[in-house]
């Protein structure tokens, strides 16, 4: 009986640290050791004794998702535990609309080796080169958009 409880209460330990420590090692393990302490039950208890470990089983799961996921990020630790506003923004500001640049003329702010940041229309933006290395302050014309840089090439 002990090491069935022991099983059990590990599996749930285990369970409620997955929130701390994510990445599904710590829950599939505390699975485990639950399936384990559920298995003793029915070898040592029989049908009866197995089944009523799996619905406590079931019922002390719900419990510990109930506690974790209602109750704790409601307390001060949680709030601190848990992300709970939302992120809004780019990675990277993606460049102007296709039509409004290409065939622009602008100037190379770095060396375009063979990518780097230009000026075109007086907004800086990154840039690839299609004619290979271009100096600091060279010209350059705006020949396509990428999803996130112009390419450009010698006017």
């Amino acid at each position: 009986m002990t090491a069935i409880i022991l099983f059990f209460a590990l599996g749930l330990v285990l369970l409620f640290f997955e929130v701390v420590v994510p990445g599904a090692i710590l829950g599939i393990i505390g699975g485990i050791f639950m399936l384990i302490g559920c298995g003793l039950a029915f070898t040592a208890y029989g049908v009866g004794g197995g089944a009523l470990a799996v619905l406590v089983a079931v019922l002390l799961l719900g419990l510990t998702f109930y506690l974790e996921f209602y109750v704790l990020p409601r307390t001060r630790i949680g709030r601190k535990m848990f992300l709970d506003s939302t992120v809004r923004g780019a990675s990277h500001q993606p460049p102007a609309q296709a039509a409004d640049v290409v065939g622009q003329l602008g100037e190379a702010l770095t060396p375009l080796a063979p990518s780097g940041f230009v000026l075109i229309g007086g907004k800086r933006y990154e840039a690839a080169s299609q004619s290979g290395l271009l100096p600091k302050g060279a010209p350059v014309k705006v020949v396509g958009v990428d999803t996130f840089r112009l390419t450009v090439s010698k006017p």
